[in-house]
């Protein structure tokens, strides 16, 4: 990766703008983030970084991030992504996961800047990386420069899982996984004849499909890349759209929900001007896509110029560095209707109602299989575990031998962990293996119970998980619906309106419906919903909405950080 950089730097003149909520716009070309990250190196190596040692970097979407980034690598040391404390009403759960995540990687450096230090003293105080917590701002002071030559086999980055049905694991990737990965993104996403390499991005960077699939591959074709803070297009999600217009882009991708998201937020004065006509591939992954959210959007946006034709649902994940498949450029979602009973029962798929999407098929050098219980390769249209095997795999879970082995096979093949099938050579995937939902011996993807609650109205979008659960004194596991309600005030109607659309989509009417506080379920840094994590405190009476921290509270806690911060460099 750091002679990529290096060749980009010297031949392109494009670049990364930022963009603030004010829609305000400064650029970087690429010539500037060599420079800039070439003093990061230098700063790193003066304060004792080594090749091959880890370094933590948790910083928002910034110039600072992109000097930390590729200063780590510049330096022939690994980059550790981290997401920075963005919940307030979380810190304590913020801290527990992030001091566990500095400890499994070893990072020897946290890399932040002013703001977000003020709040990272707990978790430096409990992991005690050997060279400290540091701005990125005092590491790359001075005129002097560093460039470490590093191996294809060498580590190159260590981003965790998404960690929605365990804790996220540090998946270790070395610098050919990632170009591998690129290269083969590319190939996937072609340019037309005088197409502007542009991309628009408001993906978090500690996370796969932001950091390789925007950031890593601008750099790679080269392109142009412009990004808004995951916050910003969260609090304004029209921001996305009308950046996507400003620069003609022609790609950016997304989760399902924030398709769903636009729908909901952005009103028709917010796009006056929009033209969305050069978006070409509008990527849909990282969580299950919803036929009717893609159906939606682009009707909605059709006067815009937006073309169904360029929405491209695809499946990936952090071990195969991102992409493992992706439908044929141009053409739009293949849905196929599928008889959601014997889907469940049998693991058998045959004509009906229920609607699953296509994730295309095999990115290049990607193989792909769907295999039985006992490892036998199914055949089409037979639910199975998805095993995938390519030139991006990672290395393994590092410093996790054990991990390692149960998920990757001596041949290569990677074991998902979801569940899916094929047909017509395209995969179709029906929900993770540990998410399962068993009722009446049934095998039940929660999306079924899932999707029709997105219509209830007084739930929150995207905001409702159903589980299996053995209620208290039943033998039989029964299904349970945690959803946040929408609105300050409690509904009666809505639980009777949960149960009622459930019946009528699945045939299973939920035994125990609990309406909860905004906020109240657990999610992953990349807000994926934790639907085990949610079971368990739910039934430890755990399940709690966060805390509300006002002006004093924000106060408190960064005072607290300010003195762990104190003890952890006073024992250094």
């Amino acid at each position: 990766m750091n002679a990529a950089l290096a060749a980009t730097a010297r031949s392109s003149p494009l670049g990364l703008t930022f963009v603030d909520a004010a829609e305000r716009e400064v650029t970087m070309p690429w010539s500037e983030v060599y420079a800039r990250a070439k003093r990061t190196a230098a700063g790193l190596g003066r304060l004792g970084v080594s090749e091959g040692d880890r370094v933590a970097l948790l910083l928002p979407t910034s110039p600072a991030f992109m000097d930390a980034f590729f200063g780590t690598l510049l330096a022939g040391a690994v980059p550790v992504p981290l997401y920075p404390p963005v919940r307030l009403g979380r810190l304590e759960e913020y801290h527990r996961s992030t001091s566990r995540m500095l400890q499994v990687t070893g990072a020897v450096m946290v890399l932040t800047d002013a703001k977000v230090r003020l709040l990272l003293g707990p978790s430096v105080e409990k992991a005690r990386p050997r060279l400290g917590c540091h701005t990125v701002e005092a590491v790359s002071r001075g005129e002097d420069t560093r460039e470490v030559a590093v191996r294809p086999d060498a580590l190159g980055l260590i981003q965790f899982s998404s960690g929605s049905t365990v804790d996220p694991k540090p998946v270790a990737l070395t610098h050919e996984a990632l170009l591998a990965q690129v290269s083969a993104l590319e190939l996937a996403m072609p340019l037309g004849d005088g197409v502007p390499r542009v991309g628009v991005s408001w993906l978090p960077l500690y996370h796969d499909m932001g950091l390789i699939g925007c950031l890593l591959s601008a750099m790679y074709y080269p392109g142009h890349l412009v990004l808004i803070p995951p916050e910003v297009f969260l609090a304004r999600p029209a921001l996305w759209l009308r950046a996507l217009s400003r620069h003609q882009a022609y790609i950016s991708p997304a989760p399902n929900f924030a398709y769903g998201l636009c729908l909901k937020r952005v009103k028709d004065e917010d796009l006056g001007g929009v033209d969305l006509s050069a978006w070409k591939h509008a990527l849909n992954g990282a969580e299950p896509v919803s036929s009717d959210t893609l159906h939606r959007f682009a009707q909605r946006f059709e006067r815009w110029g937006f073309s169904a034709r360029a929405l491209r649902p695809v499946y990936g994940l952090s071990e195969a560095s991102l992409a493992v498949t992706f439908p044929p450029e141009g053409r739009g979602p293949r849905v196929l209707g599928v008889d959601a009973g014997l889907l469940a029962r049998e693991g058998r798929v045959e004509a009906g109602s229920r609607e699953l999407v296509s994730v295309g098929q095999p990115v290049a050098g990607f193989e792909v299989e769907v295999r039985g219980e006992t490892g036998e390769v199914l055949l089409e249209r037979q639910v199975g575990r998805v095993f995938a095997r390519g030139p991006s795999l990672m290395s393994g879970y590092f410093a996790d031998a054990q991990a390692t082995h149960r998920v990757l096979t001596p041949e290569g093949w990677l074991d998902t962990g979801d569940l899916g099938f094929l047909a017509d050579g395209e995969l179709y995937l029906t929900g993770r293996a540990k998410d399962v939902v068993i009722i009446r011996g049934a095998n039940h993807a929660p999306q079924a119970f899932e999707d029709p609650l997105q219509g209830v109205d007084g739930v929150r979008t995207g905001c409702a998980v159903a589980l299996g659960f053995t209620p208290e004194g039943g033998g039989d596991e029964a299904l349970l619906i945690l959803a946040e309600r929408a609105g300050s005030e409690a509904d009666a109607g809505v639980e009777e309106r949960i149960r009622t659309v459930v019946v009528e989509a699945t045939g299973v009417r939920p035994h125990t419906v609990r309406l909860l506080e905004p906020g109240t379920l657990p999610r992953t840094s990349s807000g994926k919903l934790r639907r085990a994590e949610a079971l368990r405190r739910f039934l430890a009476e755990e399940l709690a909405p966060p805390k509300r921290v006002g002006p004093v509270g924000l106060a408190v806690e960064m005072a607290k950080s300010a003195l762990a911060m104190v003890r952890a460099e006073s024992d250094s």
